[in-house]
């Protein structure tokens, strides 16, 4: 069987024409160009997951801070509340929860340190608090 003058073609020309065109280019053209293209950088991303993961912890910390207190303590166990179960409900909730819920710990936390409040309002600010976990929990 003869070859025909089309596959003589593609066996000298063409074929090895498109593999010299595939190795005269680097290996990584395509892949720079699709990572040049993003609008975010990599390194962008990670600082700003980095950011948001240790904003999340201080809300963290500066809630069950406020729930480690002995008003706290006592406020939920007057309330009928476990104190352990709700320190291990806070970190459940979202980032927007948890930024809310910080805040406003940290503003009852201050008023603690400087005597502004009573044990009776502050009880009250602190099961309001806890309320607030125990909803966003169950929903």
């Amino acid at each position: 069987m003869k070859p025909s003058v089309l596959s003589i073609i593609l066996l000298r020309g063409i074929i090895p024409a498109s593999l010299a065109m595939l190795l005269a280019f680097p290996q990584d053209i395509f892949a720079q160009a699709a990572s040049q293209d993003h609008l975010v950088s990599l390194q962008s991303l990670e600082q700003q997951v980095q950011n948001a993961s240790q904003t999340r912890q201080q809300n963290i910390r500066t809630i069950t801070n406020l729930l480690r207190t002995p008003i706290a303590e006592r406020a939920m166990k007057d309330a009928h509340f476990d104190p352990v179960q709700v320190r291990t409900a806070v970190p459940a909730l979202s980032d927007q929860e948890l930024a809310n819920l910080a805040a406003r710990s940290a503003d009852v936390q201050q008023k603690i340190s400087g005597g502004v409040l009573g044990f009776g309002l502050t009880a009250l600010l602190i099961i309001a608090l806890i309320i607030v976990i125990v909803v966003a929990i169950v929903r």
